[in-house]
């Protein structure tokens, strides 16, 4: 969700290739998205990911949260692939993954991550087809709107090697093709999620090595202008109902505290259909906090959600308070699973990921 990287992102262009003059394409309205070509690759943003996370058990019940993003990262716009008589050392795209298990039976965390240029095939992000991979880190699909996908990363003992299939076809966020970021008429991206992913495969903890089954969450987006100077960071939820609904939610925060009036959510049916959210269809409010003993940052951790269209007022618990990936980069962010209850009852309404970005330090544009 959004552009992590940021600041990561702006040296590493500086020390590997240097900036562009040229431009990017912005993400800008009215945009119609066209499947299978828009799961592949688009070199004319600047930014772009694919995320997934999700919810996983094995036979006796033992759970386990996971992510694994791959993005890419335009150097030059427009940029070719390698030509003949150039350097097999050229960069033109960067591709950072991260990836991360939350063991709740075990109650730790563990986070990876690599990083890949384009150059003599370190990384690579396809145009045609379904195709990413950042060192020995894939994901892959076939070439249809709903595709099968298989995703796989490791490091030392951890791994997950999955197979997953969409129930619902892509959930569209935003109005007219693009989720607003910012008053401007770039501050934007192109964003869309596959919301519930049937998930097997297996799952390595500590060499340990699970059979499990679940479900999971895709977001894909890209774009080229989407954050803006007076803006730290951000809060972002995806939450999966037991009732088959799912819920998409994101809340920009300003400098001056307050929160991004573009700002925006989905709630996605039973059948797909997406229902837009804007600011004022949605509330939360953080239940308690967390001081991390990494950064010492102090994040938000629980929360309390209303959103129009769902009966229930949602409480939001973290599997585990530790679910900091703290990035060698300096860009040390929250991404944690969380269950969903009834704030009247108590019952479990479902389970879901919260994102949370400029705790550490506020972004670096």
């Amino acid at each position: 969700m959004l552009n992590r990287l940021r600041a990561f992102l702006a040296v590493l262009a500086v020390l590997l290739l240097g900036t562009s003059s040229e431009s990017f394409e912005t993400a800008t309205a009215p945009y119609t998205y066209h499947f299978p070509r828009d799961h592949f690759a688009h070199d004319a943003y600047r930014t772009e990911w694919w995320y997934f996370t999700g919810h996983v058990h094995d036979a006796s019940g033992r759970r386990f949260g996971f992510e694994l993003t791959f993005f890419r990262i335009g150097l030059e716009p427009h940029a070719s692939r390698w030509r003949s008589g150039e350097s097999r050392w050229r960069s033109a795209q960067l591709y950072p993954a991260h990836f991360a298990i939350t063991d709740e039976h075990a109650k730790t965390f563990v986070f990876c991550q690599t990083l890949a240029r384009d150059a003599l095939s370190q990384g690579f992000a396809s145009q045609q087809d379904l195709n990413v991979h950042a060192g020995n880190w894939f994901l892959l699909g076939t070439h249809e709107e709903r595709p099968q996908m298989r995703l796989y990363a490791e490091d030392g003992g951890n791994s997950i090697d999955f197979q997953v299939h969409s129930l619902k076809p892509p959930a569209i966020n935003g109005l007219n093709g693009i989720s607003r970021k910012g008053s401007c008429r770039s501050c934007a991206s192109h964003y869309y999620s596959f919301t519930r992913l049937q998930t097997t495969g297996t799952l390595m903890r500590d060499g340990v090595r699970y059979s499990v089954s679940g479900i999971s969450w895709m977001d894909h987006e890209y774009g080229s202008d989407e954050l803006q100077p007076n803006q730290t960071g951000w809060d972002w939820f995806s939450l999966q109902l037991d009732d088959g609904r799912d819920v998409m939610l994101y809340r920009l925060r300003q400098k001056d505290g307050s929160t991004t009036p573009q700002s925006s959510g989905s709630l996605i049916a039973q059948d797909g259909r997406v229902r837009y959210l804007p600011l004022r269809a949605f509330t939360i409010d953080a239940t308690s906090s967390w001081r991390s003993p990494h950064t010492h940052a102090q994040y938000p951790s629980g929360w309390r959600i209303h959103v129009d269209g769902v009966t229930s007022t949602l409480i939001l618990t973290p599997i585990l308070d530790d679910q900091e990936l703290v990035d060698a980069t300096g860009t040390s962010y929250w991404e944690g699973a969380v269950d969903v209850r009834d704030a009247s009852s108590g019952r479990t309404m479902g389970t879901g990921y919260v994102e949370l970005t400029g705790y550490a330090a506020p972004l670096q544009l």
